[in-house]
């Protein structure tokens, strides 16, 4: 009998069980979990909050964590209702302790999605890459020197293009260390959780004006701007290293 450890389908069981939950994540909770659903219960959801503040911060983590973790619809929904549920009173940094809680959510499952694919492929794959020669062998190289991967972690946090789960996935299919991983996620994603966040503290004033939030926030110059000043700072090191490796220093 062969090791369980060892078997090709165990050791992918876990992002067969992922990739399934997203299908039907997508066709059956995609219409729940919405701006119009969070209107009709905000008035509960509050209630509840008031009378189990820890139970509600309990919940909500776990369940931003099983929507990344899962790659579910409503990581947005999720992060704007942690700002909405959470949002501080007097509202000196309206996003506190709401973005606290987002990153947390959203560090736990990415970190579960990351471990399911390391465990899945990455350790095949990144084998494969250490044995070819040439440019995937080179590819390889650079990625696996500590700075150079801090720098690669921290800029697909920041660069907002880049969608979250293929930030959760590549690194781990490349070999980077789960501790890197966690780290840069949940400083990488600080900023534009504190943006969302903060839109999120102030859903009551815009569902009572019948309106929807403003999704595109993130692209207005003062949040862009800002965001690109600290991608230019990850990629840096990259740059210096490419111009290096050019000079053969």
């Amino acid at each position: 009998m062969s090791d369980s450890t060892t078997n090709p389908v165990t050791k992918r069981l876990p992002l067969i069980v992922i990739a399934v939950v997203a299908v039907l994540g997508f066709f059956f909770l995609r219409d729940y979990l919405t701006f119009d659903t969070l209107s009709a219960n905000r008035d509960r959801l509050l209630a509840f909050r008031d009378d189990n503040y820890v139970l509600t911060v309990m919940a909500f983590i776990a369940g931003y964590a099983a929507i990344v973790a899962f790659s579910l619809p409503g990581a947005t929904i999720a992060t704007l209702t942690g700002g909405f549920l959470f949002a501080s009173v007097p509202a000196v940094f309206p996003f506190l302790p709401g973005a606290i809680f987002n990153v947390a959510g959203a560090t736990l499952g990415a970190m579960a999605l990351f471990l399911a694919a390391r465990w899945g492929l990455g350790d095949a794959l990144s084998a494969r890459m250490d044995a070819s020669d040439g440019t995937v062998k080179k590819l390889k190289s650079q990625i696996d020197d500590e700075q150079s991967q801090w720098s690669m972690l921290f800029l697909i946090r920041l660069v907002p293009a880049v969608p979250f789960f293929v930030a959760n996935l590549v690194p781990a299919l490349v070999g980077v260390p789960l501790h890197r991983f966690a780290v840069s996620t949940f400083f990488g994603i600080m900023p534009g959780a504190i943006v969302y966040t903060s839109v999120g503290a102030g859903l009551g004033q815009v569902f009572d004006r019948g309106e929807s939030p403003d999704l595109g926030i993130i692209f207005q110059p003062q949040f862009l701007l800002p965001l690109l000043g600290l991608c230019v700072l990850a990629a840096i090191p990259l740059v210096l290293k490419a111009v290096r490796g050019r000079k053969g220093i």
